[in-house]
């Protein structure tokens, strides 16, 4: 049975089912596969026709044992997760303009982002085993936009799950908070929290500094559906194994996929996809001016410099955290190295890599640093150019990233942008980049985002100062 083990090298390998519901391992590293499955190039031709549930179930078979889930369980898991989904193929994949670029829209469901297609399996996923064993959860989530709606969403009214949502209240926009500090549900709890220096960086590290107290973990009965959470990377990965059968006539053929990169989830499962043996030529890390992966792969150093804010918030991160399970893998599981320069990182603010290093890091990935006035130029001009076809500003990042480097490509690459939300949750840079007074338009708006306008706001406020203690006090009177 495949097991799970900390990219720390500490503990004992557990289980797909306490991989998901602890999230962080015990010595405070992230949990990773013992081995990647791979899947024969004849296998991977035969899924091309299925749909994406049936995909999906293909694939989180390969790491999933049914005697941690059963099969007609992991199958209704997967259909319930995505039922909520407005189109009928899920994760729609479409042209723009030319015959060689491709979008992926990943935003059709509830809360309308990418999130929200692991999300619900994981929530979902965790209540069963929740349930199974009767215990319950404390879910504790950082966002810098759309990973707490979703999972905020998935938790309404599910009795083993209290959900503790914590954003910076200065880099999110008011629609993405509405979406979170708008619920009626006695077990989700909206935290806003001011004075965050690092945006959701500062977040991170306060539940990090958590995690790693074991007697508080067990006390709170902590766990974590952040993109650290094992069950997310892996649902996602099923999307690049979708949008390249949706693009490629045959499997081999070269497909680029552009990725708007914050925290680096969304890039490692399309890392774990690859590995698995799906053919991607190449990986473009779309980031916006933070660049943290981008400095990485240009000057051969992993640093930390001061947080900025752009249009494309929800990959405004300074540590891209699941760059630690990226090294993990590409240093040929070198737990003790990933330690090091995770000490490096801490004392001295980066971590210099060897060439070698670096041939390894740098294999199957491109880079480019989007600017706030390129991410507002692109929208603009697939708006007016692809018959008012509209971009939010990740899936802008991801686009104009695609167009820097799409001379780079091998020849009859096709290139796969993520779009990783829907433009109404951000109206103000829309406004912005059409250079709009009056009305949006109709592309920019939905249902559900102006639903929530006129509901009261449902939150608790908080210093970031104090946010830990704060924190422990609430959860104790709800534990």
């Amino acid at each position: 049975m495949l097991n799970y083990v900390s990219t720390r090298g500490g503990g004992e390998p557990v289980d797909f089912a306490e991989a998901v519901l602890k999230g962080f391992a015990d010595d405070g590293g992230m949990f990773v596969p013992q081995w990647i499955p791979r899947i024969p190039r004849e296998q991977l031709a035969s899924w091309r026709s299925l749909s994406f549930n049936d995909l999906a179930f293909e694939i989180l078979s390969m790491f999933i044992d049914p005697s941690i889930i059963p099969s007609e369980d992991l199958k209704d898991l997967i259909h319930a997760s995505t039922a909520p989904f407005s189109h009928p193929d899920i994760i729609p994949v479409k042209p723009l303009g030319d015959s060689s670029h491709y979008v992926m829209e990943l935003f059709h469901g509830p809360t309308l982002s990418f999130k929200d297609v692991a999300m619900g399996f994981l929530i979902k996923a965790m209540d069963y085993f929740l349930r199974r064993v009767g215990r319950s959860a404390s879910l504790l989530i950082a966002t810098t936009g759309d990973t707490g709606p979703a999972a905020a969403h998935a938790s309404i009214g599910r009795q083993t799950i209290d959900c503790w949502v914590l954003y910076p209240r200065e880099f999110i926009s008011e629609e993405q908070e509405r979406q979170i500090s708008t619920l009626e549900a006695a077990n989700v709890h909206a935290v806003a929290v001011e004075h965050c220096p690092d945006g959701g960086d500062s977040l991170d590290m306060v539940i990090a500094e958590m995690f790693e107290d074991r007697d508080l973990v067990e006390r709170l009965r902590l766990s974590s559906v952040n993109s650290i959470n094992w069950g997310r990377v892996l649902f996602q990965s099923v999307h690049y194994f979708h949008g390249y059968f949706r693009v490629a006539e045959t499997v081999g053929d070269p497909v680029a996929f552009s990725v708007p990169t914050g925290a680096f989830g969304n890039l490692f499962a399309g890392f774990l996809a690859r590995e698995m043996g799906l053919p991607v030529a190449v990986f473009i890390c779309a980031n916006n001016r933070n660049a943290a992966v981008h400095r990485v792969l240009t000057t051969g150093r992993f640093s930390r410099e001061g947080l900025k804010q752009t249009p494309s918030n929800a990959i405004d991160i300074a540590l891209p955290y699941n760059y630690w399970r990226f090294l993990y893998f590409v240093s040929g599981r070198d737990s003790t190295a990933v330690q090091q320069w995770m000490s490096q990182y801490r004392e001295k603010e980066g971590v210099e890599f060897s060439a070698q290093m670096m041939e390894k890091i740098s294999q199957g990935f491109m880079s480019a640093a989007v600017s706030d006035e390129e991410t507002l130029a692109t929208i603009a001009h697939i708006f007016k150019t692809q018959g008012g076809y509209l971009l939010d500003p990740h899936g802008a990042v991801a686009v104009a990233a695609a167009a820097k480097l799409v001379r780079q490509l091998p020849k009859d690459t096709r290139v796969v942008s993520l779009l990783t939300a829907h433009p109404a949750k951000f109206p103000k840079v829309i406004r912005r980049a059409l250079e709009l007074d009056g009305e949006l338009p109709a592309q920019g708006l939905h249902e559900s985002i102006e639903r929530v306008k006129s509901r009261f706001h449902r939150l608790s406020l908080c210093d970031c100062s104090i946010l830990k203690q704060a924190l422990i006090e609430a959860m104790t009177e709800r534990t």
